[in-house]
């Protein structure tokens, strides 16, 4: 029998976007199908996923702007959450296969094989529609942020949880209901309705990385806001900027004790480096 961290580095391996999406759902399903026999395994995971030749990525403040109700701009805003989808695929299974010395519980595996199979489901939901208006993945350019901060954090897991699961995707809260509500302005009711998936999915995912940062304190005798401010002040490279979806972060598990105070004081030179 083959080993979760094998499958996890078979996911991060795959540089086609559409078969590494598959190799998602895939893994998720031989892990669930082994009834707790498959062994979690220690195959490192490479630095940086495997990708495709396209998109062409470029520095998050170069990105073109997202503006219009053309196809091509529509096709444009969610391939920007496309690339983001293909990201938090490779993050979900990097955070399989990146702490074995952790000794995680099974539940730690659960759940983050959970949320790879969700990201691989987000990206094809996307992918499909995408293709109905008549673009491909790797159309448009990407920045590649979201895999800067996976490298800050590789060798902590109390970083990486507080950075990706609380900061990253707790952004996606924030900024996801404004994009429902400019696609149902224009009449526009698959891309909001797939949106709407996302975000449900999503304060599920904030919710598991809150549940496991809070598991990780509690190990430690730390306090959890505390570590939080600490670890994201030191980790991430930006400003938590609002307005912020308090009431789907609070349902995540995310109060505002702890992301109010740090973007009160992080320094405002940073404003423009902030682009999740």
């Amino acid at each position: 029998m083959t080993s979760l961290s094998a499958l996890a580095v078979r996911v991060l391996e795959e540089p086609d976007a559409a078969r590494k999406a598959r190799l998602s759902h895939e893994a998720a399903a031989l892990w669930r199908a082994s009834n707790g026999d498959m062994p979690i395994g220690d195959i490192p995971p490479p630095d940086r996923p495997a990708r495709p030749a396209r998109p062409k990525l470029l520095p998050p403040a170069e990105m073109p702007r997202r503006r219009g109700q053309s196809d091509e701009a529509r096709a444009t805003l969610l391939h920007a959450v496309q690339h983001i989808e293909l990201n938090a695929i490779d993050l979900a299974w990097d955070m399989v296969a990146r702490f074995p010395h952790e000794n995680l519980p099974r539940a730690f595996y659960d759940d983050w094989v959970r949320v790879g199979d969700e990201e691989a489901r987000h990206f094809e939901l996307l992918a499909n529609r995408v293709g109905e208006l008549g673009f491909t993945y790797g159309d448009f350019p990407a920045h590649d942020g979201l895999w800067e901060a996976a490298m800050a954090t590789r060798e902590d897991l109390g970083a990486r949880l507080a950075v990706v699961p609380m900061v990253l995707e707790a952004r996606g809260l924030d900024v996801t209901p404004a994009m429902i509500t400019r696609f149902g302005k224009i009449g526009d009711e698959k891309s909001a309705a797939i949106l709407n998936v996302i975000l449900t999915d999503e304060i599920g995912h904030v919710a598991i990385g809150s549940s496991w940062f809070h598991y990780f304190c509690e190990k430690r005798a730390l306090d959890p806001a505390e570590s939080w401010r600490e670890l994201v002040q030191k980790n991430f490279k930006g400003l938590l900027k609002p307005p912020f979806n308090d009431d789907a972060r609070s349902v995540a598990g995310l109060p505002e004790e702890y992301y109010r105070p740090l973007a009160a004081t992080l320094p405002q030179k940073q404003t423009k480096k902030r682009k999740f």
